[in-house]
């Protein structure tokens, strides 16, 4: 299974036995769809928890804002909850990513592109035209 979405905040590493680390991350997924009888387009956002297990290396490179191509299969996970009502959540066990987009550094200094004029290059005030 692929699914494609934007990273919604760091991937973070977890120690789940002595020798085992998975990193968790969560991805949003924009979709849109038109109802029926209707000219309004309907814009939903799905949020996935996933999961990854094969590099804790990757997390590094797992950002907020970053898009993100992952290949795997979905996961159910059961349980009973305190209030003694039976609860579900799905996670993505991702076994493949790819990083379409990389997030922006925060610490980077947005470049802009702006040209000063020395004295000399101004254009006079009386134009002939």
């Amino acid at each position: 299974m692929e699914i494609t979405g934007r990273i919604v905040k760091d991937a973070s590493v977890f120690k789940v036995k002595e020798n085992s680390e998975v990193v968790n991350f969560s991805i949003a997924v924009n979709d849109s769809y038109k109802p029926k009888n209707s000219t309004e387009v309907k814009e939903i956002v799905t949020y996935i928890d996933c999961s990854y297990w094969l590099s804790t290396k990757t997390a590094e490179w797992l950002k907020k804002g970053a898009l993100v191509q992952l290949f795997g299969r979905i996961g159910i996970n059961v349980y009973i909850g305190s209030d003694a009502q039976a609860h579900g959540s799905l996670t993505f066990h991702t076994s493949h990513i790819k990083i379409l987009v990389f997030a922006k550094d925060p610490q980077e200094s947005p470049q802009t592109n702006t040209v000063v004029k020395k004295d000399s290059e101004k254009e006079p005030d009386d134009l002939p035209f």
